[in-house]
């Protein structure tokens, strides 16, 4: 099989765990590192013993190199995701894919129109607990879904917005904790219930709001396409991150994600169905696991053509989809409807 070579843009916090899920597949080398601070770049490059580029569209010109990956602050996410389409490479980029439904519109038409492949890390949908969720509800066992309600409460002190000063901006992170942190758990929700028709939220800032210019919290209510309720809950002001509670009520029973293990509830039985954990045993990653997963299920679909096994742009706009409408219901004070 044919070696394919690999680039990350950003050696910030997240590209260390594209760099450990590289190295778990097979014909596939790490060609090139990006950064702007050329100190921390090149040092990362030594380390890794690949190239080093401080400007990504210089390394777009490298005619070797078959797959981007984007580890950069949301701003520079379109501007990067358009280039190296334009350069005939795939791109795998880190959430959310753009700042908005405008740039998601035109990213669109850039995939479709790319000989590369794009897809976009919503790595929580590939842990075992998700999986076995979305098996669970497809088999009907416990009858029709009611409701869905999820409880996101992470811990970001003022030094995680001082030391990347990107965070925190509307002009470049395009809000906070929703887009950030929180859009992952959204994501879930409407993945397992089929998609949003409308929904109600607000968004404020309370222990944050001297630091950010976006939201520290957030809480809607979200009707389902299947016609089941979500509700909704997030915060970046607890004292620690702790692991999402998660519960799907149906009929005959619920569904529910808590301390990183499912659990099937019914009348008179409580069984645990899948946990979470690392092989070795050792804590679950508040951010999960699943980034090995969705690096190898997009190898995989670079690798055989007509492959859909992995996040797209269209799946990808869904919940940046979901946090603008919160946005803009908290603001306008009402109902939002989604256009599926």
């Amino acid at each position: 099989m044919t070696i394919l070579n690999t680039a990350i843009i950003g050696g910030g916090a997240i590209h260390g765990c594209h760099v450990n899920a590289l190295r778990q597949l097979p014909n596939v080398a790490l060609r090139a590192l990006v950064d702007i601070d050329s100190v921390k770049g090149l040092k990362l490059a030594m380390n890794y013993q690949c190239r080093f580029y401080q400007d990504y569209r210089e390394m777009l010109l490298d005619d070797g190199i078959d797959v981007v990956h984007i580890c950069t602050p949301h701003v520079e996410h379109k501007d990067m995701i358009l280039a190296a389409l334009a350069a005939g490479k795939h791109v795998f980029c880190e959430k959310p894919v753009g700042m908005n439904g405008g740039e998601i519109r035109d990213i669109t038409r850039a995939a479709e129109q790319a000989s590369g492949l794009l897809g976009v890390c919503y790595q929580n949908r590939l842990n075992p607990t998700s999986l076995r969720m979305r098996k669970e509800l497809a088999e009907g066992s416990l009858g029709k879904m009611l409701s869905i309600r999820a409880f996101l409460t992470w811990s970001r002190s003022g030094a995680y917005y001082t030391e990347s000063p990107w965070r925190g901006r509307l002009a470049t992170e395009g809000g906070s904790l929703l887009i950030n942190q929180a859009i992952h758990t959204l994501d879930l929700m409407q993945w397992l219930a089929g998609g949003v028709t409308r929904l109600k939220g607000v968004v404020d800032s309370g222990e944050l709001a001297d630091i950010t210019e976006g939201e520290d919290s957030a809480m809607a209510t979200l009707h389902f396409a299947n016609g089941a309720r979500g509700l909704f809950y997030a915060s970046n002001c607890h004292t620690t991150d702790s692991p999402l509670l998660l519960e799907v009520h149906c009929e005959r029973g619920t569904l529910r994600l808590n301390d990183n293990a499912l659990w099937r509830v019914t009348p008179g039985e409580r069984s645990r169905l899948e946990n979470d954990a690392s092989p070795d045993g050792s804590a679950k990653s508040y951010w999960g696991l699943g980034h090995q997963q969705a690096i190898r299920h997009f190898y995989h679909a670079v690798n055989n053509p007509g492959s859909t096994d992995y996040t797209d742009i269209r799946e990808a706009g869904k919940s940046l989809t979901l946090v603008e409408a919160i946005y803009r219901s908290s603001q306008l004070r009402q109902w939002i409807n989604i256009n599926n």
